[in-house]
């Protein structure tokens, strides 16, 4: 399902090749390796993330080769042996690969993609699964975030000419519909994923006529059924909203059309859709509807809502397409275990900074819902051989307080992970857009209003095992040598 005809194998970080060639030289070519992806903090300090990207790191390990031009301009760097680039011209990923689906919420240190694979391949799948899994889950995180402050409002991406380039938009705008968003005014994401693209007209349609008034007819008269007008570029009471209905009522109305619309894009947006609500409804025009946008974000939309603004949906740009409060996804790809004599060894990040040491092991991603509400109450993370049973209670503790812990009863446990690639083979039916954007709207669902609230919201249950527990307290002691 590869978008784009470009080749992204060279898309990679300098040291995933230096560390590749030193693997081939040091006869670790072949060693197995368990990589974990995950991420530490969530963006914008809330509850949780929303996990996208994952049909991009399939489309990109699938087509993951070498051409001659890349063996050329290694060769050339003078560093590499030719073993290694034989190697290269060769390449094929043959490992495994998991994942939770995309439109899953995650939260920190949850294992999002495992790979087990020999040393070489996991390590250069790195940078690229980094890259499309951050950004598409900070896209997908914020959107999430704008949609639910709009209340079931209809929420359109807006924000292609602010992206950060090209395939920011494009792939932005599906991370946006993963996470809410009912479409895009980007036409590339409609043809590529599906995205649903829409628009109307800008300020510029309106200043190319003598008049107001005739522009909004000549629009009327030209897309009758998607009659949306843009009221504000000179004054939006007493011209823009009076030409609005001017127009509906000399071309929709003899039509029998009683649907239309109508958007602001600067201003009081509270006072003037409050105002302009009211002028629509006087003349009759009461299933026209009020769109918004200039600059919003979730605290700026709920922010209106509370003020009485009488809006029906929202176009969202830089601060959505940007995630301009919170703009990087701290997702990291890190080494938990090696493969040595057909046993899996656990391997440790440990450092000062706490919250830099990794959960070792090759390990399995549980969540726990309660049978009776359906609603999500912990998340569970076992060493993978670790069978976990929900016919039994269980004791939990809060990863931020320890201390803190609550007994699961009569729950159901299901794993979240799920195989993508097994022996370089893809496995895993990719759903579609539509039904990710479904799954994940049914997910965050299951999660506690505490939890989905933007204002310290509640410190979600992710624990770990009690032999996964002693494992990494094992480790940690025998670094510190106690």
């Amino acid at each position: 399902m590869q978008k784009y005809n470009q080749n992204y194998t060279m898309l990679c970080d300098f040291y995933e090749l230096t560390m590749g060639n030193g693997y081939f030289m040091s006869g670790m070519k072949d060693t197995v390796t368990y990589f974990d992806l995950f991420y530490r903090t969530v963006p914008d300090q809330g509850g949780f993330a929303i996990a996208a990207g994952l049909e991009q790191a399939v489309d990109y390990i699938r087509s993951l080769r070498f051409s001659g031009e890349d063996i050329d301009y290694l060769r050339g760097r003078g560093i590499f042996s030719e073993g290694f680039l034989d190697y290269l011209r060769d390449f094929r990923f043959t490992g495994d690969v998991w994942a939770v689906p995309e439109g899953t919420p995650v939260f920190p240190r949850e294992p999002i993609v495992t790979v087990r694979a020999p040393a070489i391949q996991a390590q250069l799948l790195e940078t690229f699964l980094l890259l499309t899994i951050n950004h598409q889950s900070l896209i997908a995180t914020k959107a999430n975030r704008i949609c639910r402050a709009a209340e079931g409002r209809t929420v359109l991406e807006f924000g292609s000419r602010r992206a950060q380039g090209a395939d920011a938009a494009v792939l932005g705008a599906r991370a946006a519909y993963i996470g809410g968003c009912g479409g895009t005014a980007c036409v590339l994401s409609d043809q590529l994923y599906g995205v649903p693209a829409a628009g109307t007209m800008a300020h510029a349609w309106v200043q190319m006529f003598p008049s107001q008034y005739e522009a909004f007819k000549a629009y009327c008269e030209i897309y009758p059924t998607n009659a949306v007008l843009l009221v504000d570029t000179y004054d939006t009471l007493r011209r823009g909203v009076p030409d609005a209905i001017r127009a509906f009522d000399e071309v929709l109305k003899p039509r029998g059309i009683t649907k239309c619309g109508i958007r602001l894009d600067s201003g009081d947006l509270a006072y003037l859709t409050q105002q302009a609500r009211k002028m629509l409804d006087e003349a009759g025009w009461t299933e026209c509807s009020i769109t918004c946008s200039n600059s919003l974000d979730e605290r700026l939309i709920s922010e209106l809502l509370r003020q009485g603004a009488c809006i029906d949906s929202f176009g969202v740009g830089e601060r959505l397409i940007t995630s301009r409060t919170s703009p990087v996804f701290d997702g990291v790809y890190k080494l938990v275990a090696v493969e040595e004599g057909g046993e899996i060894v656990p391997r440790i990040k440990i450092s000062e900074n706490v919250g830099k040491i990794t959960n070792p092991h090759y390990k399995r991603l549980y969540r726990f819902y309660g049978r009776e509400t359906g609603m999500a109450e912990a998340d569970y993370i076992a060493v993978h051989d670790e069978a976990v049973d929900d016919s039994h209670d269980l004791v939990i503790r809060d990863p931020e307080a320890t201390w803190k812990q609550k007994t699961m009863t009569n729950f159901r446990a299901r794993e979240l992970q799920v195989p993508v690639f097994k022996n370089g083979e893809l496995v895993y039916k990719l759903p579609s857009l539509s039904e990710i954007q479904a799954y994940c709207r049914a997910e965050v669902a299951t999660l506690w209003p505490e939890v989905r609230r933007f204002d310290y919201p509640h410190n979600y249950y992710v624990d770990l095992s009690d032999r996964l527990l002693g494992i990494k307290n094992e480790m940690l002691s025998a670094a510190h040598g106690s």
